[in-house]
């Protein structure tokens, strides 16, 4: 059991982050004032970076899966949007939430890359 977890960490992590989003993104949460406008924004581009990257360390030596793992989180990130927007009276989908979530979906790519880079160079 302790091997299963260690081999596949990543990919648990993956959908542990992909549930974990899915809740905070349709539950009612508390309006809290950060003082900020907008901070939210960094949130989605934070959560979607996570998101990206540990899926993309799930299927590391598949690397070849790397543009449509980024895409299947776009468009995860799109319909989240959506199903906010239409199936719940409490949030409103957004479309700079989903910008938040494209990039940080990108910015994982690229640090995924770059990462690659180096233990591949090792």
């Amino acid at each position: 059991m302790k091997n299963l977890f260690k081999d596949n960490f990543f990919l648990i992590a993956a959908f542990v982050i992909t549930i974990v989003i899915s809740c905070l993104s349709l539950i009612k949460t508390p309006k809290i004032d950060t003082g900020f406008s907008n901070i939210d924004k960094l949130y989605h581009l934070f959560a979607y970076f996570t998101l990206s990257l540990f899926w993309l360390f799930s299927f590391y030596k598949k690397s070849s899966l790397k543009y449509f793992i980024v895409l299947a989180c776009l468009i995860y990130g799109i319909l989240i949007e959506v199903i906010q927007h239409t199936l719940t009276s409490y949030r409103t989908g957004d479309y700079k939430d989903a910008i938040a979530n494209t990039l940080g979906s990108i910015f994982g790519l690229i640090v995924f890359n770059q990462i690659k880079k180096k233990i591949d160079v090792n």
